[in-house]
């Protein structure tokens, strides 16, 4: 499965902005439309749900998001990167620096 990445980024007067946590929501109901639309099996589709709703649930999330904000502050472009290595969830923040 390949990763998912998520570009948090401050609203101004000209573009709406939205969180980690909006982006992930954002994301699995798009993933929940579409195994909805489905006929028979996208395991690709499931796959991508699983990790966004493990994303979610997970308290290191809440930490991600404090983080990418305080990056955000700073002027710096911040991406979320969601994977599963060997059935674990992994999360990676890398910004611009």
């Amino acid at each position: 499965m390949d990763t998912i990445n998520l570009d948090p980024r401050y609203s101004t007067s000209e573009v709406p902005g939205k969180c980690i946590k909006c982006l992930a929501e954002q994301e699995l109901n798009n993933c929940l439309l579409s195994l909805l639309r489905a006929v028979g099996d996208d395991k690709e589709m499931t796959e991508r749900f699983e990790m966004l709703v493990s994303f979610l649930k997970s308290p290191e999330s809440r930490r991600l998001r404090d983080e990418s904000e305080r990056y955000l502050a700073e002027g710096k472009q911040v991406t979320v990167g969601i994977s599963f290595d060997e059935g674990k969830p992994e999360y990676e923040l890398k910004t611009n620096e």
